[in-house]
């Protein structure tokens, strides 16, 4: 058995893989395709976390001794989860609602090896100034956000041009909140480099 666990990132998302890799991480990654449906009842803070666990326990068979990372990401706002767009109605009313207002992002993570599990939810909360009609329309049109929660990314001209503050962590927003992975990850024996 080697000294260092190996690090699996059960995840297909670009966002997430550069985050991890650009914090110097070594892990190779894993996709499945997961149903992403949860109980209609489940308080809209806990979504995020609920859905990692869903897709930890899936990642998780046929696994032995690898450490896994799995996250989901949720854009809640009065009390509203907004999901992916699927459509360019869906993401123009989408960035509509997150217009001239304040919504948090929520980003649940689990960590497992054969042993042990953990799992953590990490808020950040994302100001946006009134986007105008043909902010939205460019944005959509040119950066097609349907496999975003919220229908934006951050790192993107929108974030760039419509976000006036945040507070809480910038990754988490991104997809993956790596200051405090990296500290869970350690219980784990996963040091970056």
């Amino acid at each position: 058995m080697s000294s260092t666990p190996h690090l699996i990132l059960g995840s297909n998302s670009p966002r997430r893989k550069q985050i991890l890799s650009d914090a110097g991480y070594d892990f190779t990654t894993m996709s499945l395709a997961i149903d992403e449906s949860y109980p209609s009842d489940l308080e809209k803070n806990e979504i995020a976390k609920y859905l990692a666990k869903i897709k930890n326990e899936a990642y998780r068979k046929g696994l032995s001794s690898d450490v896994l990372l799995t996250a989901d990401t949720t854009v809640i706002i009065n009390n509203e989860s907004l999901d992916k767009a699927n459509t360019y109605d869906e993401a123009v009313s989408m960035l509509q609602v997150l217009s001239n207002n304040i919504h948090e992002v929520i980003t649940g993570y689990c960590i497992s090896d054969d042993k042990k599990f953990m799992s953590n939810s990490i808020v950040t909360r994302v100001y946006f100034k009134e986007l105008g009609p043909e902010e939205i329309h460019h944005y959509v049109e040119k950066f097609k956000p349907y496999d975003k929660a919220g229908a934006y990314g951050i790192q993107e001209w929108i974030g760039m041009i419509g976000i006036n503050k945040i507070e809480g962590s910038y990754f988490n927003v991104v997809g993956l909140p790596i200051f405090e992975i990296a500290e869970d990850l350690k219980n784990f024996g996963i040091s970056s480099h």
